[in-house]
């Protein structure tokens, strides 16, 4: 093209955008949150930078912790304080349950019809109670205790034999490792050399669903693909379907075989709700996209969110050393040092819970959580909030809020938690890892689980010695940004193995 023809066409799209701004201008009388002034076609997408929670956090500063702008043509409404959030996520909760449609939504959770980007309604309600009720509830996390403990068994076993090797090992490698074992015995029943490929295909999705892709802001350029994404979707969406497809055919013929033992991983449970009577009214049967929709929601959240949380943990404790000394002291006493953490263990491991709170305060997996949609026009804090508002949460800048973490608020310092109650549940808006209201996470209990659970085996088992003289203080914590909020650089560590026992 051009430089002719491309100025021409820079030219007409800005009319257009004139024409289409004009006319869907809103007509309320009532005042818009304060906010930064936007730019034809863009908005304020500019200002966003690589690190969007950064950036929202310091134009928060200035212009209040509700704050309205332009992702392209979208108005965001970006909430940054834990009164704010908690008049968005619990007082009007009903009337931000929607999720925005993206074109990541559409195209590869076979146009949302999934449990995570579905539109609020008996669907979801359906969905998010299997998903509750048949994999995260505390029955089934019970049930699937022995195998978490089998996984991070041959993990410990695999770390021991690096030690004695004086071997360098990539932790951040082996947690995500561990993590995928669990979650495809729980969620697909078997091993992951059982279906070979999917981890990579899930981690090309996620790095999708996470990149910034213009044609959801400004939909009028979608057909143009300048940055080559809907190619790319269409591609991976086709190779999951048939991922799907092979698992799903795979657990249809065991079933006939009579094959499965007693516990039923969650590709049977959700065959079993496909297969419900379609007379029955009060039930919701679900469809084959159905099906594979919420199978690929729990893949995807399972094999990211954990491994994300555990690495910034573990790399806090290598920071800071009397952190970890303080850890391994509570898990000799509490434990003792002639046999390894039991999952029944860490109600009792307070000094662990602790830590597990200053990580997600100061790394929260999703910095801007899922974004929420406005159902309908409101007013909140007497602020007009257009229907089909983007809803962000800010929680990386809550979490650092000095109104509300006084004391050495950058400072990664669990003995802020000592005698202090806040959870982790969406009931204390200062702290909301997992969302709040009717779209928190469902899988918060699970991942609780299995987050607490590697940490105290890997603390309570080894100690831990940084690469090349490295400093505690030097180690990189850069953060890359994307669907979650992954460590940059992988965590690299030499273990030496602690335990009595042999």
């Amino acid at each position: 093209m051009s430089p002719s023809t491309m100025a021409i066409l820079i030219v007409f799209l800005v009319f257009i955008w004139f024409l289409i701004t004009t006319v869907s201008k809103p007509k309320h009388k009532s005042k818009l949150p304060p906010g930064p002034r936007s730019l034809p076609i863009i908005g304020n997408l500019h200002m966003l930078g690589s690190l969007p929670h950064r950036s929202l956090q310091h134009l928060a500063e200035r212009y209040g912790p509700i704050m309205s702008i332009h992702l392209g043509n979208i108005p965001a409404i970006i909430v940054s304080s834990p009164k704010a959030a908690e008049l968005f996520l619990k007082t009007h909760d009903h009337n931000f349950a929607n999720r925005p449609k993206t074109q990541v939504s559409q195209c590869i959770t076979y146009g949302a019809k999934g449990m995570a980007f579905s539109e609020y309604g008996p669907f979801w309600r359906h969905a998010k109670k299997i998903c509750t009720t048949e994999l995260t509830c505390p029955s089934k996390i019970q049930a699937f205790a022995p195998r978490r403990r089998e996984e991070i068994g041959l993990l410990v076993q695999s770390l021991k034999r690096a030690g004695e090797e004086s071997q360098l090992v990539d932790i951040s490698d082996k947690i995500g490792e561990v993590v995928e074992d669990i979650m495809y015995r729980m969620v697909l029943g078997g091993k992951k050399n059982d279906w070979l490929g999917l981890k990579e295909i899930i981690e090309e999705a996620v790095s999708l669903v996470g990149a910034f892709n213009i044609a959801d802001y400004v939909p009028f350029l979608g057909p143009f693909d300048f940055q080559g994404l809907t190619k790319s979707l269409k591609k991976v969406s086709k190779r999951i379907d048939q991922l799907l497809e092979k698992i799903i055919e795979d657990h249809e013929v065991n079933t006939e075989r009579g094959k499965h033992g007693q516990h039923e991983d969650f590709v049977d449970v959700l065959l079993s709700n496909q297969r419900l009577n379609p007379n029955d009214k009060s039930l919701i049967p679900l469809d084959r996209t159905n099906v594979k929709g919420i199978l690929l929601d729990m893949l995807v959240a399972s094999f990211d969110t954990s491994t994300v949380a555990i690495v910034w943990t573990f790399a806090e404790l290598l920071r800071h050393p009397r952190v970890m000394k303080n850890l391994q002291e509570e898990l000799q006493t509490v434990v003792g040092m002639d046999r390894v953490v039991d999952e029944t263990d860490l109600p009792h491991l307070v000094y662990l819970n602790m830590v597990v709170k200053e990580s997600f305060r100061l790394h929260p997996v999703a910095p801007l959580l899922v974004p929420h949609e406005s159902i309908e026009d409101i007013t909140i804090d007497g602020y007009y909030i257009p229907k089909k508002s983007r809803i962000m949460v800010n929680v990386w800048s809550i979490g650092r809020d000095p109104n509300v973490w006084s004391e050495k608020v950058e400072e990664f310092y669990p003995e802020r938690f000592m005698n202090n109650n806040m959870d982790l549940r969406g009931h204390d808006f200062q702290l909301l890892p997992f969302g709040a209201g009717r779209r928190g996470c469902p899988g918060m209990q699970l991942g609780l689980t299995t987050v607490r659970l590697v940490l105290a085996q890997l603390v309570h088992c080894f100690n831990w010695d940084l690469p090349n003289c490295l400093l505690p203080q030097d180690l990189d914590m850069t953060e890359k940004f994307g669907l979650s909020m992954p460590k940059a650089e992988h965590l690299l560590a030499k273990p030496t193995y602690r335990l009595t026992l042999l």
